[in-house]
C-alpha cells in the first residue's frame, strides 16, 4: 500500500474511528484498597509529571485537528484528542479519589500546531513503549491491585492505537507535501527525534544515581514499582508488550519502529546484570 495513497488514509481513519472504546473517567468505580497498597499507590513520585504531561498532550492533540483538510483524517485527531484529554480527567479522578496531593496545571497553549504536535508525538512513541512494559511489571509483580489494573487496561491499549496512528500521519503528512518541501519535513522530523533521545539517554544515565528527576517518568519509574528488574529485563519486557499490543491492528499499517529498534539495540549490548 502506497503511504499517502486514498487507501492509506481512509485505512489509517477508519482503523482509529472504529477502534474507539468508550468510557466516562468520572463514573468509574475506584476499588477499595487496603492500606498497604493504598500506601505503595499514593507513595509514587510521578503523578505530578504524569497529570502535567497528560495535560500538554490533550491540549496539543486537540489544536492539531485545525491542521488537517481531510474530513476522514482531522475526526481521526479529534478524536484522539478527545481520548487524550479522558486520559489527563482519568488521572485527576484517580488522584482525587485517593488523595493524592497534585497541582492542577494551567491549559497548555500550542505555539506552533505542526511542530507541537510532531514533538508530542514522537515522546508519546517512547513513553508508550516503556508504559507497555511498565504496566505489565506492575500487573504480574502484583504491584497493583487486579481491579486497578483493569481500570487502566483500556488506557495502556489507546496509547498502541495513538502511536500507531501518529507515525502512519507522519508518513501521510509527509506525502502531501509538494517534494522540495519533504526533505525539510525529514530533517524537522529527525531533529525533534534527536532531542527526545537525548532527553531520554540523559535519563538513562542519571537512572538509580542522586541526580535522577521525574523527566520522561516511563523510563525511570520502574525503580518506583518495588519489583526487582534489570533495564535489561525492562527492554525485554518492553518489546514483547509492544508487539502484543500492536497485533490487533491491521498489518497494512506501518509499526512504529524507531524506538523498538533503539531498545533491540540496548538489549544486545547491556549485560544482563544492568
Amino acid at each position: 500500500m502506497e503511504m499517502g495513497s486514498l487507501e492509506h488514509r481512509k485505512l489509517l481513519a477508519r482503523f482509529f474511528i472504529d477502534s474507539h472504546v468508550e468510557y466516562d473517567p468520572e463514573r468509574i468505580e475506584w476499588p477499595r484498597l487496603p492500606e498497604h497498597d493504598l500506601a505503595r499507590l499514593t507513595g509514587l513520585p510521578f503523578w505530578q509529571e504524569a497529570v502535567s504531561t497528560e495535560n500538554v498532550t490533550s491540549n496539543t492533540v486537540a489544536a492539531a485537528a485545525a491542521l488537517e483538510p481531510d474530513p476522514d483524517v482531522r475526526k481521526a485527531i479529534e478524536l484522539q484528542g478527545l481520548e487524550e484529554n479522558r486520559h489527563a480527567r482519568l488521572l485527576v479522578a484517580l488522584t482525587s479519589h485517593y488523595r493524592i496531593d497534585v497541582r492542577l496545571p494551567a491549559p497548555f497553549e500550542p505555539k506552533s500546531l505542526e511542530d507541537d504536535f510532531l514533538f508530542a508525538g514522537f515522546g508519546e512513541c517512547f513513553d508508550s513503549f516503556f508504559a507497555f512494559g511498565l504496566f505489565a511489571l506492575a500487573a504480574e509483580s502484583g504491584y497493583f491491585a487486579p481491579d486497578l489494573v483493569a481500570v487502566f487496561e483500556p488506557v495502556i491499549q489507546e496509547e498502541a492505537r495513538h502511536i500507531l496512528f501518529f507515525v502512519n500521519w507522519v508518513k501521510y503528512r509527509r506525502s502531501q507535501l509538494p517534494w522540495w518541501r519533504r526533505p525539510l519535513f525529514r530533517l524537522r522530523c529527525g531533529w525533534i527525534i534527536l532531542r527526545q533521545v537525548a532527553s531520554r539517554v540523559k535519563t538513562a544515565r542519571t537512572m538509580g544515581g542522586d541526580g535522577a528527576t521525574s523527566d520522561n517518568f516511563t523510563l525511570s519509574a520502574h525503580q518506583d514499582l518495588g519489583a526487582p528488574i534489570t533495564l535489561h529485563r525492562l527492554l525485554d519486557l518492553c518489546l514483547r508488550e509492544n508487539d502484543r499490543r500492536m497485533q490487533r491492528y491491521d498489518a497494512r499499517l506501518p509499526r512504529p519502529r524507531l524506538v523498538p529498534i533503539l531498545a533491540q539495540l540496548a538489549h544486545r549490548v547491556l549485560p544482563a546484570s544492568w
